[in-house]
């Protein structure tokens, strides 16, 4: 199958390439490279041979002009929550205008989708009350998973509000046009070729952290780090995409949750003894107590429905994160280095 996948250099998207290129896919990326890291990843790509165009998503004369792909996964995307408060216009046209572009072209060629959304669409109030204030250490509380059934009204964040967008732009689409898509709502992905900053891809921000003996902080929620997330490694998502693509003519124009569910849930407090038991360091945490109002305490999913229709699970729990991102690295310290 021709595959195009969008922020192909970003971490999810060249993990996709790879992957997919040695499943027999012909693949291609669309990338402009503006992102941190994207050309440690181009360099990968140019080495098997993966053909990387360097077009903004947001300008849809450069979408028109690349050629017919049979599938387009759409992972580009301006995904760091904070960043939406002071670049309203950046994340906006990224990540909607964006969505819109690929789905005119996915119109004309009769192209099939695959949409990576975010575990953000849901609702930052309905998540907040999932830990109790009451508690000094806001301890969580909550052994709630998140789901398909979960209601999205609210408030979720301007990133948040851009993927939501665009499944339901999607889903319009598909309505109208006859196309067929798949979305998944991701949370939390991590993995090696990521470069994590405090906002997005944080458990390779802490590794790498830890790895040089440089300052953290746990920030927001009393600034004790009690923060739940799960984590999925990116090989089992580009496992599960790799299912979807051979069963797309089957089972299409559905979303699901996707995440690292209770098999891979971790506070930032375990995720520091984590590191510093792999790394041997043991670095100083400053306390921030201030909460952002795009933060969120908690955020479990729940993979029943994808467990169910494609009898995927998932293989990696945190530990194995950890030991796969601290290996790539030690492996490549020096040249990574340019790019923290």
């Amino acid at each position: 199958m021709k595959i195009l996948i969008t922020g192909g250099c970003g971490f999810v998207g060249t993990n996709l390439c790879l992957y997919l290129n040695d499943r027999g896919h012909k693949i291609y990326s669309l990338d402009n490279l503006s992102r941190k890291g994207s050309k440690y990843n181009l360099n990968l790509l140019k080495k098997n041979k993966i053909k990387n165009y360097r077009f903004d998503i947001t300008n849809f004369k450069n979408i028109d002009l690349l050629p017919k792909f049979d599938l387009i996964i759409d992972c580009c995307a301006e995904a760091a929550v904070e960043i939406s408060k002071k670049k309203i216009d950046l994340v906006f046209n990224t990540n909607l205008i964006g969505t819109f572009n690929i789905l005119k072209k996915a119109k004309a060629d009769k192209s099939k989708i695959i949409f990576l959304s975010t575990s953000r669409v849901y609702p930052i109030e309905m998540l907040n009350k999932l830990i109790n204030k009451d508690k000094i250490k806001y301890k969580i509380l909550s052994r709630k998973k998140i789901n398909e059934h979960t209601s999205t009204n609210g408030p979720k964040s301007i990133y948040g509000f851009t993927k939501i967008s665009s499944e339901m732009l999607i889903e319009e689409f598909a309505y109208q046009f006859n196309l067929k898509y798949i979305i998944n709502r991701c949370g939390v992905i991590s993995g090696p070729l990521q470069f994590g900053k405090q906002d997005q891809g944080f458990v390779s921000l802490w590794i790498w952290k830890h790895l040089n003996k440089l300052k953290l902080n746990y920030i927001g929620f009393g600034g004790f780090g009690n923060q739940v997330r799960d984590v999925l490694h990116i090989d089992d998502l580009c496992s599960l995409i790799n299912i979807q693509i051979n069963k797309i003519n089957k089972i299409h124009n559905k979303f699901f949750t996707v995440g690292g569910s209770n098999h891979s849930k971790v506070s930032l407090r375990e995720l520091t003894k984590i590191c510093q038991k792999i790394t041997g360091n043991i670095i100083k945490i400053g306390k921030i107590k201030k909460t952002s109002n795009y933060d969120i305490p908690y955020y479990v999913t729940d993979n029943s429905k994808i467990k169910k229709i494609y009898k995927w699970t998932v293989k990696k729990n945190i530990h194995d994160i950890v030991n796969d991102i601290y290996n790539w690295f030690v492996k490549d310290k020096k040249v990574i280095n340019k790019y923290f």
